[in-house]
């Protein structure tokens, strides 16, 4: 047993190690370093809480934290249901229904500078969704979406539910799957409308599914980065809660331990919506 249990470590130890070195030490010290005026160049010193109670005077912060709760709140409502009504959609027979799924799915496994890269094109002065909007009666902002205070996040959140409808599709997809067939059959038998076994059948059947999606978008929508680094470098009131980290951290202050410190109250922000969900995902009684 003994020689068992070595043998099984000696086989684990490469992913240990890497755990180690690249996850908990990193994590341990980051922690550490949240209660220090550590910077990049002058070295630190001990601060205690004072970090965390600069952070909740910095208007910048609060700021990055009030445009990630927009993106958030804003683009996950539309992200499910879209997702659900593509899933709803395909899930049906009709001819051509892979290569819908498949088209659907693309934007989810497409590089996402590549996307911001090409959206930022969309939405520059005199673009695509430029046309589009004036032709529909639509002023478009002077210099580009993008480039605009009041349409900058709202662009890169109509970007990012572009993106994301297709991963999701798929996984209420195979929530669909896992409805048995017998349970609609008796619907129509008793008479049921489509709209009721909508309600009745497939809603109740999908809370542990959609609950499921609601976590992991909150996790990553949260983490809103790329789209902002690329599209708009956080200007134009576009700045969240890790390009708020990445300028502080490693662009313009190099304020370390203050970058730390601002990386953990997001982490307990994440934390507390993740444990409300999870409690929603026990629950025995559907929510709905």
């Amino acid at each position: 047993m003994k020689q068992s249990r070595k043998t099984a470590l000696l086989l684990a130890s490469p992913w240990i190690l890497t755990f180690l070195i690249f996850w908990a030490i990193p994590l341990v010290h980051s922690l550490i370093i949240g209660f220090t005026d550590y910077q990049l160049l002058k070295g630190s010193e001990w601060i205690g809480l004072a970090n965390y109670k600069e952070l909740l005077s910095d208007q910048s912060f609060l700021d990055s934290l009030s445009n990630t709760f927009i993106f958030v709140l804003g683009t996950i409502p539309v992200t499910t249901i879209i997702s659900l009504g593509l899933a709803l959609l395909v899930n049906r027979n009709f001819k051509g229904r892979a290569l819908f799924r498949s088209a659907y799915f693309l934007p989810s496994i497409t590089s996402m500078v590549v996307i911001a890269l090409i959206f930022a094109n969309l939405y520059e002065r005199g673009g695509y969704v430029a046309t589009l909007a004036a032709m529909i009666g639509f002023t478009p902002p002077e210099h580009g979406f993008l480039f605009d205070s009041s349409t900058a996040l709202y662009s890169i959140m109509a970007m990012d539910v572009w993106m994301s409808v297709g991963y999701y599709m798929l996984i209420f997809l195979a929530g669909l799957k896992a409805i048995p067939d017998e349970l609609y059959e008796a619907a129509e038998i008793a008479g049921a409308s489509r709209i009721r076994q909508f309600f009745s059948i497939t809603l109740p059947l999908l809370q542990p599914v959609a609950l499921f999606i609601l976590v992991i978008n909150s996790i990553k929508s949260f983490q809103v980065f790329i789209e902002i680094f690329v599209m708009t470098s956080g200007k134009f009131e576009t700045s969240t809660i890790v390009y708020f980290i990445y300028e502080t951290g490693l662009r313009t202050d190099f304020r370390l331990g203050y970058a730390s410190a601002a990386a953990y109250l997001l982490f307990l922000i994440i934390g507390g919506f993740s444990l409300i969900q999870f409690a929603l995902m026990r629950r025995k009684q559907p929510l709905w």
